[in-house]
């Protein structure tokens, strides 16, 4: 009795595992090949995973041992081989390549111009889109895919409600020169700081909210933490206090943290993150009040560690978050700075109105501020004054006023950069790696 040929499954290299001793068929790209006499160890990428192929001049047929030789790095393939078992391989396992198909082959005389050899970081940036291709930068986006998803889902699981606030905005959250003008119709809007002062009217709605988008920030700066375009998650409560914020804000990460530790452990592997640190972020985070923190690093300033002495009343510089954060093996959370240093719509401090009952988190290993949030100020009166203080447009701000005219009570909220947390995690030198596509001050390309 004949055997019935059997179609190959359809897999992907990330459940390639599931197939074992099987014939599947791989639909990627040629990501590198190497050469050894009659032996062909082509390997492949899916956008999952990547896997070697083993290919013998003798073992398969001269036009399938033909086209893989003649292939170039990303050319576009389906391929079809047993699934063999190998502890040494990456991720387990290896392909013995029975057919191949050529979808598009990458002509040599126009080869793919980012190669195995190093490349300067400009000459990446200005080939971001091809950049992605490579095994670093898709597992930094598959971690970052991650870190978004499992924020949504503590949010999510916890009573939370997502509620989109506009990107086209009439007036300033925190400060007019840091917003992009556009013209709205013949009148000047901007394009939105944080969903903040949105989500507090849906948080008196709704109890628990969220959002959870783009915002954008006009700030000429060239630091390795600043994008002028970037994603936030903003959660808003209402009947919360600070303390109340604190605890949400330290349950929040840390489930974050646990989270890519246990589904991304391939990834982290492959960008070479020490993953016992990140296995050390556990709840509870150590607290700082802003006068603590000045005072370590004015000491941190007369021990040598840095270069100037801190001025009480400022808020804090990237070298200051760096320095006071590289002192924890978790997030730290320093609050009760300066109300004068702070936005108009935090709440004093009741036992002392100099001090806002706010808190910037600022990640460990000198990572610095992640996480920025408040208690809001709930009186009229008190946000009326503290509007005009600020220099801002009252008329702008009148619906804003309107949740302490009907209804207020105290509420809390904060907002946490999806970019800085990225590189936090991954633990990279500059949040340019951190999104698809980074918009800088001297980049808008590709």
């Amino acid at each position: 009795m004949s055997e019935i040929a059997t179609t190959p499954v359809v897999s992907t290299i990330a459940t390639i595992g599931q197939h074992e001793s099987q014939s599947v068929t791989i639909r990627g790209w040629l990501y590198n090949m190497r050469e050894s006499g009659k032996l062909l160890f082509p390997i492949f990428r899916d956008g999952t995973g990547t896997i070697q192929g083993v290919a013998h001049k003798a073992g398969v047929a001269p036009e399938v041992f033909d086209a893989l030789k003649g292939l170039t790095q990303e050319s576009s393939v389906i391929v079809t081989g047993k699934v063999r078992a190998d502890k040494r391989a990456q991720g387990g396992f290896e392909l013995d390549i029975e057919q191949v198909q050529v979808v598009q082959r990458v002509p040599e005389d126009d080869p793919y111009p980012i190669t195995p050899k190093d490349h300067g970081v400009e000459f990446l940036m200005e080939r971001r889109h091809l950049w992605v291709r490579s095994s670093r930068q898709a597992a930094i986006l598959r971690i970052r895919a991650e870190i978004m998803r499992a924020a949504a889902e503590y949010f999510d699981s916890n009573g939370f409600t997502r509620t989109d606030p506009p990107i086209l905005t009439p007036a300033a959250c925190e400060g007019t020169s840091t917003l992009f003008p556009v013209d709205y119709f013949g009148e000047e809007a901007f394009l939105t700081q944080s969903g903040q002062l949105y989500i507090e009217s849906t948080a008196l709605a709704l109890g628990k909210v969220y959002s959870f988008g783009p915002t954008f920030r006009a700030e000429k700066s060239k630091t390795r933490r600043h994008l002028t375009e970037f994603w936030m998650i903003e959660p808003e409560v209402a009947y919360c206090d600070l303390d109340g914020l604190l605890e949400l804000a330290e349950k929040f990460l840390s489930h974050i943290v646990q989270s890519v530790v246990k589904n991304r452990a391939p990834e982290l592997q492959v960008i070479g993150r020490d993953i016992a640190k990140l296995e050390a972020i556990q709840t509870p985070f150590p607290r700082l009040r802003y006068d603590e923190a000045v005072k370590m690093l004015n000491q941190a300033h007369k021990d040598g560690h840095l270069e100037n002495p801190f001025e009480y009343g400022n808020d804090f510089g990237s070298p200051d978050e760096t320095w006071l954060s590289s002192q924890f093996d978790r997030p730290v959370m320093v609050h009760r700075y300066p109300a004068n240093v702070k936005a108009f719509y935090m709440q004093p401090d009741p036992q002392d109105p100099q001090f806002a009952l706010c808190v910037d988190v600022l990640a460990p290993e000198g990572y610095g501020e992640i996480i920025g949030g408040s208690q809001r100020v709930d009186s009229y009166d008190l946000l009326k004054s503290r509007i005009e203080e600020h220099k801002l447009p009252l008329e702008a701000f009148q619906w804003y006023l309107d949740l302490r005219r009907y209804g207020s009570v105290p509420h809390s909220g904060f907002g946490m950069g999806i970019e800085r947390v990225v590189a936090w995690l991954c633990g990279l030198d500059h949040v340019r790696e951190t999104i698809p596509f980074a918009r800088t001050l001297n980049r808008m390309f590709p």
